[in-house]
């Protein structure tokens, strides 16, 4: 173990494995920037020394944790004041594939450079203001599309369509009537069977306007089911394609995680066990293992309660043990952000996931 005096630690200095105040508690996990926040509060409470596996290096160009923060929240800000907009425009005949693709694009940049840290954004700030249930899905569930398309390693133009096709894969609502789409009472028979004819809708307006037949057909098939229990069309494995399938199980992850006017959310542990175990085998397993491998098995943003009955935070994934992820500890007063390894030793496994609720409770 390799000793490091506080006061000689360079600021944004990088560590190639965690770095430990001692043989337990881990300070920071690697390649974290050491900040002079951190350093202060470690002086403040006599803490002179440090220690880590790894070496420290200094890199001047490294984006700090809050940067990264701010560059996704700045672009999530307009992408949630974007959707409205389009919707708005999709009663006009002008609306052009090429502008949209130009938006898609910028957020696929995002993901595939650091998807980790979008998806942290989404799943703790999520779609709030004024936008409709609806269109908050509609927000959440491309970025979660994309999200799984980054992570089958789609090549760019074929994400693109992904993340149109999403965008899209709710306008049909739009043109059903009002007390439909504002459904905060129980649907009526009729309710549901107007619901049923959106993906038709949808795929009729995206052709007229003269879409790729590639991001029409996702739209299309979107509410299919591997085992043939979808709709409009009744198809069944390999005669759905793909795009459909990867919004299929965006769109009903999402759905899973938010709260409805007719039902609470689940929180997104439960969530993802539903589709990784996918008894039912409404969803391809490919894409629900690329949703688990995108979000770990404890996904970012999780509320958790420790085996050693402390609360935590999800911060980071853990690819090589997604049982095992690095988590914020919190209530540790004047440390400030106190990252940890979760394992199996020393009380510092997962006990269970906490709703919101739970965690501000927990003392």
């Amino acid at each position: 173990m390799n000793h490091y005096q506080v006061m000689q630690i360079q600021e944004r200095s990088l560590f190639s494995e965690s770095l430990y105040l001692d043989e337990q508690f881990i300070l920071a996990s690697p390649e974290m920037p050491f900040s002079k926040e951190l350093a202060a509060a470690l002086l403040e409470w006599d803490f002179r020394e440090v220690y880590s596996e790894g070496e420290a290096r200094l890199e001047e160009s490294v984006v700090s944790d809050k940067d990264k923060l701010k560059q996704a929240q700045e672009f999530y800000d307009a992408f949630q004041k974007y959707v409205p907009q389009l919707f708005i425009a999709g009663a006009k005949p002008d609306l052009s594939f090429t502008t949209i693709a130009e938006q898609i694009q910028t957020a696929c940049s995002i993901i595939q450079t650091d998807s980790r840290t979008f998806f942290r954004l989404l799943m703790t700030y999520r779609a709030e203001g004024e936008l409709t249930y609806q269109l908050a899905h509609t927000l959440t569930s491309t970025i979660i599309a994309l999200t799984i398309g980054a992570s089958l390693k789609l090549p760019d133009d074929k994400l693109i369509e992904l993340g149109v096709a999403t965008l899209f894969h709710e306008i049909g609502m739009a043109k059903l009537p009002s007390k439909v789409n504002i459904n905060k009472r129980d649907l009526t028979l009729e309710d549901r069977k107007a619901i049923l004819t959106h993906p038709i809708l949808s795929y009729n307006f995206l052709t007229s306007l003269g879409f790729p037949s590639a991001v029409c057909t996702a739209v299309l098939q979107h509410h299919e089911r591997e085992n043939g229990s979808g709709y409009p069309q009744k198809l069944a494995g390999d005669q759905i394609g793909l795009y459909a399938k990867i919004i299929g199980v965006s769109c009903s992850y999402e759905a899973m995680i938010s709260n409805r006017p007719h039902k609470k959310a689940k929180d997104m542990h439960t969530s993802l066990l539903y589709f990784l175990k996918n008894e039912a085998k409404q969803y391809d397993d490919t894409v629900c293992r690329a949703l688990g491998n995108a979000l770990s098995l404890y996904p970012i943003g999780l509320h958790v309660l420790l085996a050693n009955g402390k609360k935590a935070q999800v911060a980071n994934v853990n690819p090589q043990n997604p049982r095992f992820p690095i988590v914020q500890l919190t209530g540790i007063p004047r440390i400030g952000k106190v990252y940890i390894q979760t394992s199996q030793e020393h009380g510092l496994s997962i006990a269970r996931p906490l709703t919101k609720e739970e965690f501000d409770d927990i003392v």
